[in-house]
Parts: C-alpha cells; sequence; structure tokens
C-alpha cells in the first residue's frame, strides 16, 4: 500500500477559489455523473477510431444507494484508470484528464468537464471517498483510491474485473438527505435528464398481461429504471423529426403544459456551436409567469434556466432549450462568464426567431394572425427592447381593429391616412383598450367614417409611445381622450345652436351639480345624433397616469384623475328639453340624471350612486 500527500497545483487553483468553487452543494452529483459520462465518451471515441479493438458492451451508468451502509456509488463502464493515471488526476487538484484527452482528439470528443475539479465536488457531501478503477488497457490492474477530505490519500490494488470506475461516496452525516430515493431521483432528472448515455437507478415494476377474456393473466415484470433520454431532440437532425416528436418532446420539458404554437430548430456550427429548440408558448396577455422556462445545457449537462445572459429579455418568454459548450461557464457551471461568444449567440438567436415569424406570416397569414392573440405581447416587447428585432418585426407586426380585420403597420396607415390625416399631417390611429366599455365612443367614430384599433394588452401602453417614435408620421390616440370631431383635429367647426348666453346658463348649472366630482365642463357643439352628455379624458394626462400606474407609482399623486364632462349644446336633451323647464329643481334633477348617465358610459358609476341611477330611470320610465 502506497501513502502519500495531494498535490495542490496553486496556479490552478487560486483563480477558481477566488470565484467560490461550488455554490449549490446538490451539483456534486451533476459533477460526478458528468465524469462518469466523459469517461464513457472517451471510449467511445477511441473505438470509433479503432485505438481500442474490445467490445464496448453495455455502456449504461449506474447510480446505487446504500441506506444501511450509507453509501452513494456512480459506476461506469468507459475508460477506467491505471494507477498512474490515478496519481496523476486524483492526486493533483485541478490537473484534468478531459484536457489531456481534448487537446489529442479534439475533433472528435464531446468532452463535458475542462476543469478537473468536479471530482472534488464529492467531499461536499462525503467524509470519505472511494475510487475503485480498472482501465480499458491490457495488461493493467485495477486500482482502489480512498481519501478522507484531507489532503492524506490512500492508494491499493484492487480485483475489480471489468474496465471502468466506482465512485463511492460514504455520506456525511449531516448530507443523509441523499441517502433517500427521491432526492437522488429529483437531481437525476434535474441535471442528468439529457445526458447522451443511458442512466439508470434502482429498477422499475410494470404490470404484463397475457391472453384474452377469461384467459387473460397478468404478473408484476422488472426492468432496469432509465431516468434520463440520452437522444434528446434537439440533437436529432431536423429533417428526421416529426411534428408530433417536437410536441412530445415539449411534453417531456414541461409536462401538462398548453401545446405550443410552434417551434424554432436551432443548428449552427460556425462561428460557434449551439443546437438547441425553442417554442412559442400561448402567451394571452401574461408576461411575468412565462419567464424562466429556457433551459440551458453545455454538451446536454443541465446549467441553468435563468439564461437572460444568453437571450435578449423579449426571448425569455420562450420555452426550450439551448445547449452550446462554446458558453462560458465559471468552474462550477453556475455562472455565465462574459465573453463575445455570448453576444454573438444572442444576436443568431434573435435573427433566427425574428426570420421564423417572418417566414410564418408570409406562408399562411390568416393561421399566423389566428395565433396573434398569444404572440402580439412577444412580438411588441421584442420591438420595444431590441432595435435589429424592431426592423424586422415591423413587416408582421400587427394592429388588429375592433372589426376583427389585421394590418401590418403600413397596411394600416394606408387604409386611414385619408380619413384620419389631421391638420398637422400626422396619421392618428384611434385606439381603444376597453372595446366594450368604450362602445359608444366607437360607434361615434365609425359613423364618422374612422377605424378603431384594439390596444388592451400589458405592454400596449409603452408599444404605442414606441410606434410613435419610430414612425414618426403617427399619432395615437383612445377613442374616448375627446369628443369624435376632436379625435382628428381638423379645420371643421360645427355652429351651435343655442347663444352665447344660454350656453353660459346651462354650463353654470352643470357645474354646480358636478362640483365635486372633478370634472371640467366643457359647452361644444356636436352632431345631434352624438351623445347629449360624455365624459373625455385628455390623452396626455391619462397617457402619464397610467404609465404611473404601470410603474407602481399610483399613490404619488402626480397625475391626478382629471377628466372633462362634455355637454353637446346641439343635443335636443340640452337645446329643447333642459333649456325649456321652468323648475331649478327639475334642471338639477336632469342634469345629475344625464351627469350619471355619462359616468355610466364610462365604468365610473358604482355603489349607491348606481343604485339611486336605477331607481331614477324606473321613475322616468313610469
Amino acid at each position: 500500500m502506497q501513502k502519500g500527500q495531494i498535490s495542490v497545483e496553486a496556479d490552478n487553483i487560486f483563480p477558481i477559489i477566488k470565484q467560490f468553487l461550488y455554490s449549490d452543494q446538490e451539483i456534486f452529483l451533476r459533477e460526478l455523473v458528468s465524469n462518469a459520462i466523459d469517461a464513457t465518451s472517451k471510449l467511445s471515441t477511441l473505438s470509433s477510431r479503432g485505438d481500442f479493438k474490445g467490445e464496448l458492451g453495455d455502456l449504461t451508468l449506474q447510480i446505487k444507494l446504500d441506506k444501511e451502509a450509507g453509501t452513494l456509488t456512480i459506476s461506469d463502464r468507459g475508460i477506467g484508470m491505471t494507477e498512474k493515471e490515478v496519481g496523476k488526476y486524483l492526486n493533483q487538484v485541478a490537473f484534468s484528464s478531459a484536457e489531456d484527452f481534448l487537446k489529442k482528439y479534439k475533433d472528435e470528443a464531446s468532452i463535458i468537464g475542462h476543469f478537473g475539479l468536479g471530482f472534488y465536488s464529492a467531499f461536499m457531501v462525503a467524509d470519505r471517498v472511494e475510487v475503485i478503477t480498472k482501465s480499458y488497457k491490457r495488461g493493467q490492474k485495477a486500482t482502489r483510491w480512498m481519501c478522507e477530505g484531507n489532503p492524506e490519500y490512500f492508494i491499493e490494488a484492487h480485483d475489480k474485473k471489468e474496465r471502468g470506475t466506482d465512485i463511492i461516496l460514504h455520506i456525511s452525516d449531516d448530507a443523509k438527505e441523499y441517502l433517500e430515493e427521491p432526492r437522488i431521483q429529483t437531481l437525476l432528472s434535474k441535471y442528468c435528464k439529457f445526458l447522451p448515455f443511458p442512466i439508470q437507478f434502482g429498477e422499475k415494476t410494470e404490470t404484463e398481461y397475457e391472453g384474452e377474456g377469461e384467459d387473460r393473466t397478468s404478473k408484476e415484470v422488472t426492468s432496469p429504471n432509465i431516468v434520463n433520454n440520452p437522444k434528446p431532440a434537439w440533437k436529432k437532425s431536423p429533417r428526421s423529426l416529426k411534428e408530433q416528436e417536437y410536441k412530445d418532446f415539449y411534453n417531456e420539458l414541461y409536462p401538462y403544459s398548453t401545446p405550443p404554437l410552434f417551434w424554432i430548430h436551432l443548428n449552427i456550427d460556425f462561428p460557434f456551436n449551439l443546437t438547441g429548440i425553442l417554442y412559442f408558448p400561448k402567451l394571452g396577455n401574461s408576461m411575468e409567469v412565462q419567464k424562466n422556462k429556457i433551459q440551458l445545457y453545455s454538451n446536454q449537462v443541465y446549467v441553468t434556466d435563468d439564461v437572460k445572459e444568453i437571450v435578449p429579455e423579449f426571448l425569455t418568454l420562450l420555452h426550450g432549450v439551448i445547449d452550446s459548450p462554446d458558453i462560458p461557464l465559471n468552474v462550477s457551471r453556475s455562472y455565465l462568464q462574459a465573453d463575445a461568444n455570448v453576444k454573438k449567440i444572442s444576436g443568431y438567436i434573435t435573427k433566427k426567431v425574428a426570420e421564423k415569424l417572418a417566414a410564418l406570416y408570409k406562408k399562411d397569414k390568416e393561421d399566423f394572425q389566428n395565433k396573434w392573440d398569444d404572440l402580439g405581447v412577444f412580438v411588441k416587447y421584442g420591438m420595444l427592447s431590441e432595435e435589429k428585432f424592431h426592423k424586422k418585426a415591423v413587416k408582421f407586426a400587427l394592429l388588429k381593429n375592433t372589426k376583427g380585420e389585421f394590418f401590418t403597420i403600413e397596411e394600416y396607415k394606408e387604409k386611414i391616412k385619408a380619413e384620419q390625416t389631421d391638420k398637422h399631417g400626422k396619421i392618428v390611429v384611434l385606439y381603444s383598450n376597453n372595446p366594450k366599455e368604450h362602445d359608444s365612443f366607437i360607434q361615434s367614430a365609425i359613423n364618422r367614417g374612422y377605424d378603431v384599433v384594439e390596444m388592451d394588452t400589458v405592454i400596449d401602453n409603452h408599444w404605442m409611445q414606441h410606434l410613435e417614435h419610430k414612425e414618426g408620421d403617427i399619432t395615437m390616440v383612445r377613442v374616448d381622450s375627446d369628443t369624435v370631431d376632436n379625435l382628428v383635429q381638423k379645420d371643421e367647426k360645427l355652429d351651435s345652436v343655442l347663444s352665447e348666453k344660454e350656453e353660459t346658463k346651462i354650463k353654470e348649472i352643470f357645474e354646480a351639480k358636478t362640483k365635486d366630482s372633478g370634472a371640467t365642463v366643457v359647452m361644444k357643439a356636436l352632431s345631434p345624433s352624438d351623445q347629449p352628455v360624455l365624459i373625455t379624458r385628455p390623452e396626455f394626462m391619462r397617457r402619464m397616469k397610467e404609465m404611473q400606474q404601470l410603474q407602481g407609482m399610483a399613490n404619488i399623486g402626480a397625475f391626478p384623475d382629471t377628466y372633462n364632462l362634455v355637454v353637446n349644446s346641439n343635443h335636443p336633451l340640452i337645446a329643447e328639453r333642459l333649456l325649456k323647464m321652468r323648475s331649478e329643481d327639475k334642471k338639477e334633477e336632469f342634469v345629475k340624471h344625464l351627469f350619471d348617465l355619462a359616468r355610466l358610459n364610462q365604468g365610473m358609476l358604482t355603489g349607491p350612486d348606481l343604485t339611486s341611477f336605477i331607481n331614477k330611470s324606473v321613475e322616468y320610465l313610469k
């Protein structure tokens, strides 16, 4: 038996220590299983080159728990190590065999680890670690290495017959959770679900049936429990995959989820390596609940679902997988590091997403329009946050009017410019954020020959301002922000049927009855077919207030809830009935009812005021 001191290479270990080697205890299993995968991958590479002449046999990794003995064992039938290699790779921290192998077979091997420190993560959960290994090389005897988490190690011969490596962790008292089967199952599912060789953890029992009718019998059949999918969809050629296979893989990633709208299969090998599948979920009018659904892998090893450093913010609304060995990770694979490749990858993914959406729109506009309610938030968010995406998306971003018709931005401008260009040359896009609530205003606009679009998503307030800035020749005006004659400001004006004195008298009655409401009474000559009294909200003040609310500043009070109470001096109820009333009490009662009617039209009449209005309406009907 030999005895010695583990050699720590200061040049390698100190920079890693400064970055805090491991941030999460549970990743020890990922590191050790990844090492076993590496050993298996090396042997497979040697075999394909003809450097290994023997039979590969079953390359399934084995994970075994022995709760009574307090051990967790990770076994592989990979390349194994000679006694000399054990001394070289296990006794010198940060001296990685993966680095050596990559230098020799850099164009053929897919090796997960590069640092040589993953093995030592075992000591986060074990107070003693044994390694029993036998090299694939002929004539080599097996070796046993043992260490108790200090610089001392022990190494001796062993009688292991098969090639490969067993890593036996004697779990420490403060890590007994890793002797529980559900805990290990969870970690394997999280970190090792798509590793490229089969991983067995225990066995599963299924019921098999034989015969038919009364002769039918059943029996329990036990088989290996393979916990991973070695050949996930993103590693296959897009041409070989059918639509159902993409949907099945989505369900594998997100069980019981609503099926996706469509997907993009990423596959690039220059100037960086990247594969993956990004799915477009049905977003509807939601944003935050959809984030952190893209999983980042490096050579099929799970890294994180926080990919904001890899993809632009708006792309985090997508779901799926990105896999790239070129993404720079720290030694524990827990954090991304600044690198030029990250920006290239981000730009590439953005470009592919924009191209996919453009192709779908061009191929089948009707189908694209049917999906717009689920795509709109995503596209608008992308246009707001990424200039390059905006330039491409402006060709397929859609506006939907209250009739259910869809238009690109340019198409819509062309549609409305004849009727909705104001005296300053701006094209006025009328919109509603609540078509049901604004129905009377919308109908008034339509009756005047205008068109109204729906802007009712969580992001539209920002997107409208973005369009105004980017397009330059449009202005967005909410349909209830002014009287219909003034939504598109032109040099047209109706004359009032009332004299100036009569208008002043009526205005005074309305002001007296609404003085505590915060309304500003405005007399205006509109068409007799328009509403007798209506409430409008100045566009600028209303938009500023909404922006304030979106930013969580609603209680600051910088932008009060102000509105105009517009009295139509040409409406018969004003110009004839109200003006001719002799009883002052009747006038005040009538004005109050008209005011409540305008409030009702804006959804502002609630509680006791609404009850009183209903009772009064019943009296009028009687």
